[in-house]
């Protein structure tokens, strides 16, 4: 009956260091990284921009110097569409163009009115007139974003650019000459929606697109536009986060100092067993059953690398681990945004997660390799609080 009775207890005593385990609370603290120059990678079909723009341009052929600076304006339009692949790098595509302004010698889309610049004999000059459209590639750089960091809110940025483009005349003699382009793109916040853009191009093409060739080996046109972009949603970039699950340590040492008494407990009871006459036990088997409690580490979009932040809430981890039983095997799971990436790279992304917090625990923590299993589960939906950054994770639980 006694023994009876002692195998009830020392059960009662395991129920209930475990269900005290599984009544400890737990918070979700996320910690945004303050690092300017770090930010979360967007997907494709965010930071698109569309630009509509109008300016005047000069063009730069054989004779043109020779006519007055306000002859030789012309207006010209610009629309483009691009994209922002991170704060400092983009892209876009464009057309502009109108009209130019020249003089010609050889009578290449002249007007036939004479222009009386430097006249001498065997030297004339005609005024020349012809229409043209430009379509152009640009790479920007927004040297503010790359030096400064980004910011949301920041006034104004400056991007210098580069592109090739492809610049064509059907007025006879019609003409198509591919270009090279370089300028700067200065724009003026309005709201996070709308920006006011002042943009300054040189555009360099053969020197026969204006149907005359002379000394020069390249004309060019010289552009000076204002207008606006709208930003399309999502606009900005997020910062980096990581989510902790951080657990109380004041309820953590209750429980504790309630096995460390369960355990005299059941010495004490076991020596009045001991000094019985009735009943002659052989063997009794008891073991304190500390649990880390579970743990998740969060990653940002398409990273698998452990921040600063997860390594010292691992090592709480790990040094609980070490004060626990040595039979006690964690789980280390890896996860990854379903919404984000295909299942190839999902699946990749997960195993590697998992591996780089199991690396942590046993090589920087010194955890029992014994005591972890690796395991991944590829992309996942949203997991917590419908928020897919929660998802991009690590969870290390006991078996």
């Amino acid at each position: 009956m006694k023994k009876a009775l002692f195998t009830v207890l020392v059960a009662a005593a395991a129920n209930v260091s475990l269900a005290q385990q599984n009544d400890i609370k737990k918070d979700t603290v996320v910690y945004v990284d303050t690092d300017r120059y770090k930010v979360e990678t967007n997907r494709f079909w965010d930071n698109w921009f569309l630009g509509v723009a109008g300016g005047a341009q000069m063009y730069f052929g054989d004779h043109n110097k020779q006519m007055k600076f306000s002859e030789r304006l012309t207006p010209n339009f610009e629309l483009n569409v691009g994209k922002w692949f991170s704060p400092g790098i983009g892209v876009r595509a464009g057309a502009n163009g109108y009209k130019i302004k020249g003089v010609t010698q050889n009578g290449s889309h002249s007007t036939g009115q004479r222009y009386d610049g430097k006249p001498w004999d065997g030297y004339w000059l005609s005024e020349q007139e012809f229409n043209y459209f430009h379509l152009h590639g640009d790479v920007l750089f927004n040297l503010t974003n790359i030096f400064g960091g980004y910011r949301a809110d920041r006034f104004y940025n400056i991007s210098p650019y580069a592109g090739l483009g492809w610049m064509v005349t059907n007025d006879a003699p019609e003409q198509k000459e591919v270009s090279a382009n370089i300028g700067i793109y200065n724009s003026f916040q309005l709201s996070n929606a709308f920006d006011v853009i002042l943009d300054v191009r040189g555009a360099m093409v053969n020197d026969r697109f204006d149907g005359e060739t002379g000394n020069r080996h390249q004309d060019g046109i010289l552009s000076a536009m204002v207008g606006i972009t709208y930003n399309f949603k999502k606009r900005g970039w997020d910062k980096s986060s990581t989510a902790v699950i951080t657990y109380s340590e004041e309820l953590l040492n209750s429980l504790r100092e309630k096995v460390r008494q369960l355990s005299e407990d059941n010495d004490a009871l076991r020596r009045q067993l001991a000094a019985s006459n009735t009943e002659t036990i052989t063997e009794i088997k008891t073991q304190d059953r500390i649990l880390a409690a579970p743990i998740l580490v969060t990653f940002p979009i398409n990273k698998s690398v452990v921040s600063n932040e997860a390594r010292v809430n691992l090592g709480f981890f790990a040094k609980v681990i070490g004060q626990g039983s040595k039979d006690v095997v964690y789980k280390v799971t890896g996860y990854a945004d379903k919404g984000t990436g295909t299942p190839e790279i999902n699946e990749r992304l997960s195993r590697e997660r998992a591996q780089a917090i199991y690396n942590v625990l046993v090589r920087e923590f010194n955890v029992d390799p014994s005591q972890l299993e690796v395991s991944h589960q590829g992309g996942v939906d949203n997991m917590y609080y419908d928020d897919p950054r929660l998802s991009r994770a690590v969870i290390t639980i006991a078996k």
